[in-house]
């Protein structure tokens, strides 16, 4: 009887203790459990990849970028890698469609193994559901911010093994970050405006946008979050009565026709003229591939690019 209860406590042990063994990757683990990684992505999903993907297909360009700099290598891309980034790619990596529209039936032609998808984009949940009921493993990424490329590199470095990337595409870049935030007079605080401009008009934006959380680091004031009126209409008004500093413009869709509508729109007004940051040839036009598309492993170079201009003096 005590020999019974005995083997009986002894199952009871081992049963309890095999969860823990799998998740630990011990040698308990069954081939048909082994998981070669897991991650949350940005929409707190849990990923399993049950080995390292050898067909990898990115519905971003950015995401392309940022893939191809943690060492992997993609099978299907959309669009926007050569229109936008101009990527030079391997004939044999095809084109699944555009960023917003991506083509599913290309997609799932290749057999992928793994998708890098953004959740900001409707085409892209959609695209995750004919994923999901393919059962192929797809991640949702959302990368804003310096910090969101970082995280995203290294779940990536993860999943390629070469977190040797991680360090020169991520870490140094950080390092680089912060070595130019720190010769930045902060005791300065130029204000600033900053605009995206399209062939429909301006927005001014504030701390939303990825180029505005850099001036901020760099100790500007953006006198649209002082007035967040101006986040919905460029009122003369309010941009005469804080006459910027500076004010700095990137361009959306087709830069010709976004720098010719701010001729026909606000710059047609006859203050403009009058304010300070346009007699002292401090309205500029920011380059598209280091403030409007996701700088990735240039990010040091964006932030070096704005102290330039802000504190020429201290980045000659």
């Amino acid at each position: 009887m005590l020999k019974r209860k005995y083997l009986l406590f002894l199952l009871i042990f081992m049963l309890a203790a095999l969860p823990a063994c799998g998740a630990q990757k011990t040698g308990f683990e069954t081939a048909q459990d082994a998981v070669f990684l897991t991650f949350t992505d940005v929409l707190e999903n849990a990923v399993i990849l049950k080995e390292r993907p050898r067909k990898v297909v990115s519905l971003s360009g950015s995401y392309a970028e940022t893939w191809l700099l943690a060492g992997g290598e993609l099978a299907g891309v959309t669009d926007d890698v050569i229109t936008e980034r101009k990527m030079e790619l391997p004939d044999s990596v095809r084109i699944v469609g555009t960023i917003k529209k991506p083509d599913m039936e290309e997609i799932l032609a290749l057999k992928p193994d793994f998708v890098l998808l953004s959740p900001d984009i409707e085409g892209h949940v959609k695209a995750a559901q004919t994923l999901e009921k393919a059962g192929v493993t797809h991640a949702f990424f959302k990368v804003e911010q310096f910090e969101d490329y970082l995280q995203m590199l290294d779940i990536c470095t993860d999943i390629t093994g070469r977190k040797d990337l991680y360090e020169e595409n991520g870490l140094k870049v950080r390092e680089q970050i912060h070595a130019v935030i720190s010769k930045a007079d902060a005791a300065k605080k130029p204000s600033v405006l900053f605009m995206r401009a399209f062939s429909g008009g301006a927005k001014a934006k504030a701390d939303d946008n990825m180029t505005c959380r850099m001036l901020e680091d760099l100790g500007t004031i953006n006198i649209a979050a002082k007035h967040p009126s101006l986040l919905e209409d460029l009122s003369m008004e309010k941009i005469i009565e804080e006459d910027p500093d500076y004010i700095f413009v990137v361009t959306m869709g087709d830069s010709e026709k976004a720098i010719e509508a701010l001729r026909d729109g606000i710059e047609k007004n006859p203050a403009w003229s009058g304010l300070s940051a346009v007699k002292n040839g401090r309205y500029i036009v920011l380059p598209k591939e280091l403030f409007h598309y996701k700088p990735n492993a240039r990010w040091g170079e964006s932030y070096e690019y704005l102290a330039g201009i802000l504190y020429p003096q201290n980045f000659e």
